[in-house]
């Protein structure tokens, strides 16, 4: 039996071709897997993606559920549409893993990250610090004559931001949680 071809333009599409086409384009995903809370678990996770030569860009990994003995590891990684789909397959094999979600195909979701920037400076540029700091709600958690030690949170890009505006005013050292996120509504 001959597949029912449609022609459109100079190209012919298949009847029963219906499976979706992936993007050559690398996009961005929060993954939150939910394991067993045992030693080698993250481990393996962690092996499956350098194993394939994916990359992590956040990592963040804690108790969950003491009684049940599960913890959450949030995931933000690149990819086309295609390897994301194989690091969701591949992690939900993986036998410690109860669940796999893709919070930024599953629906809107929170972000949210904590940071802590040392800034040295004097004059008028530690007088720009502090300014900038009060605009994006960081607080001060240690100052000495010569530097701070400035507290956010937020958004990633808002970290992102606040980070290129503390480089040119003295930023020493910078020190990031990774990404938590969690689904909104229901």
């Amino acid at each position: 039996m001959s597949a029912l071809k449609i022609k459109k333009g100079s190209t012919s599409h298949s009847a029963y071709n219906l499976r979706p086409t992936f993007s050559d384009v690398e996009e961005r995903h929060t993954l939150a897997v939910l394991v067993e809370n045992e030693p080698g678990v993250l481990a393996r996770v962690i092996g499956l993606f350098s194993g394939r030569g994916y990359n992590i860009e956040s990592l963040t990994v804690a108790e969950v559920d003491h009684t049940g003995h599960l913890s959450r590891i949030t995931i933000v990684t690149t990819g086309t549409p295609q390897v994301i789909e194989q690091i969701k397959a591949q992690l939900g094999r993986i036998v410690s893993v109860h669940e796999v979600h893709d919070l930024t195909v599953e629906g809107p979701s929170v972000e949210r990250e904590l940071a802590m920037f040392k800034v040295a400076g004097q004059g008028d540029k530690r007088v720009e610090a502090l300014r900038l700091a009060d605009i994006f709600r960081a607080n001060v958690v240690d100052s000495t004559l010569e530097s701070f030690v400035f507290e956010i949170t937020g958004a990633p890009d808002k970290i992102d931001a606040f980070a290129d505006l503390m480089r040119p005013l003295g930023l020493v050292e910078v020190a990031r949680t990774g990404v938590a996120a969690l689904p909104r509504g229901d």
